[in-house]
């Protein structure tokens, strides 16, 4: 099934389509380095969470410790 033309448009060839599909993989790819490095970043410390009991009204805290992977 080819796809609807656009009055005044030629349809994407190949070539520019994968040019998009490329420019795409690289903001995909700098998106993961970015979030990777915050993940690195955040899990270096402890966080900690604390939130109330909707049964009880008791404070509960809840605290994450991160350990960095070995090079």
């Amino acid at each position: 099934m080819m796809a609807k033309e656009i009055k005044g448009k030629e349809p994407p060839t190949l070539e520019s389509l994968n040019q998009r599909l490329n420019m795409f993989d690289d903001r995909i790819d700098n998106l993961d380095s970015m979030v990777s490095a915050v993940i690195e970043r955040v899990m270096s410390q402890a966080a900690t969470l604390e939130t109330v009991c909707s049964h009880c009204g008791r404070k509960v805290e809840v605290a994450f410790i991160g350990v960095r992977k070995p090079r």
